[in-house]
């Protein structure tokens, strides 16, 4: 374990050595730069198609994630109606359309990019009789998961560019899920312009581009859809504000300015984690985070679509703020279990956050006018 005192002489060593470190831990991508724009209005994405909006889709502002549990005694049919009815609403305001017996149909009237992305826990393929694609995410050393925060039957993700359209189609499908399931969790989150989180770090500089192998699936029921993780990683931010930059930048291993690697000049060169300073020691330490989070196969890459979170102040005056950490993977077993287990054993960024939320879903494909989401799994 790597004490504070520790990680700061190691940072003063650095900046002998003429190290310096940016942001970009806790990424989404490498030689992708995404930028957001804000959209209100009618600016619309399809909902209909190969894959569900919502995984591949430049992030939005502003999202909910809605978990739910499915009531005692649901069942495949039951669950196959929900879907039926989510599914019908999420085509409708998407596209800008209210959902049936919407009683403010003018909230509907301004999409603002509005997705609607649905995932299923273990827990619904069990209630439907179902052999489940994807399994609860095994234990990991440094998790200090909440129940509040963790697992959940069924998952709809909401994004838009706008509040108060994200704030309508949650009511809209919340509604309708009422009579099948109740809400477990729901986590808020928000994207910056500058798409910095709430450390300060450059989210977007390492991210998976090869989605055909890293994102879709390519076989069997879930054939065109994927898997996603969600953890809720809490942000000790009065410690993190305690150190001084070059600790941060070693932490990470990654300039805090323009999100460049150490090693690099600008925030998309390439680390090179051979480099070492003139004391010979490495200029990206083997426990920055960018070096235990490192995939070198783009096949194996997550493709991330983090965002930020802000719930106020404790009781004792502190931030309740963090990461809602989403990353979409063809498989959760060989992708994201061997980067989550490397970072838990060393990253030296866990001085600082602590993941207490998580779960995973299955992200069945889309679907095409007429039909419903899930369908090839449940139909």
């Amino acid at each position: 374990m790597i004490s504070r005192r520790g990680l700061f002489a190691g940072g003063a060593a650095t900046a002998a050595g003429a190290l310096a470190t940016a942001s970009g831990a806790l990424s989404r991508g490498e030689t992708e730069r995404e930028a957001i724009t804000l959209t209100t209005g009618p600016a619309v994405e399809p909902f209909h198609g190969a894959h569900q909006a919502g995984v591949a889709t430049a992030p939005q502002a502003h999202a909910v994630f809605l978990g739910f549990d499915l009531r005692k005694g649901t069942r495949k049919e039951a669950i196959v109606r929900l879907l039926q009815l989510l599914t019908d609403d999420a085509a409708r305001l998407t596209q800008g359309r209210p959902a049936l017996a919407d009683t403010e149909p003018e909230l509907a009237a301004s999409p603002a990019r509005l997705t609607i992305t649905f995932g299923f826990g273990p827990g619904l393929f069990a209630a439907a009789g179902v052999d489940a694609p994807v399994e609860t995410l095994p234990a990991f050393s440094t998790d200090r998961l909440e129940q509040r925060w963790s697992g959940g039957d069924l998952l709809v993700q909401v994004c838009a560019d706008d509040t108060v359209t994200v704030a309508h189609a949650v009511r809209m499908i919340v509604k309708d899920a009422r009579s099948f399931a109740r809400v477990r969790w729901t986590q808020r989150g928000f994207r910056s312009t500058n798409r910095r989180n709430l450390m300060g770090q450059i989210e977007g500089t390492v991210n998976a581009t090869d989605l055909d192998r890293a994102v879709w699936i390519g076989a069997g029921p879930l054939r065109g859809g994927t898997t996603m993780v969600l953890r809720r990683i809490r942000m000790r931010l009065e410690t993190w504000d305690a150190a001084d930059r070059v600790a941060r930048e070693f932490t990470i291993g990654r300039r805090l300015g323009n999100g460049a690697p150490l090693t690099g000049a600008a925030e998309t060169d390439a680390a090179d984690y051979a480099a070492e300073n003139r004391l010979g020691f490495p200029v990206i330490s083997e426990f920055a985070h960018i070096r235990r989070a490192h995939v070198a196969d783009p096949a194996l890459r997550l493709l991330r679509r983090p965002y930020n979170y802000d719930e106020g102040l404790t009781a004792e005056g502190e931030s309740d703020s963090g990461l809602l950490f989403v990353s979409y993977q063809a498989d959760v077993a060989a992708q994201f279990v061997p980067v989550q287990r490397m970072l838990a054993e060393g990253d030296l960024l866990n001085e600082w956050v602590t993941a207490i939320g998580s779960a995973v879903f299955a992200v069945p494909p889309g679907c095409a006018p007429g039909g419903w989401i899930g369908e090839a799994l449940l139909g």
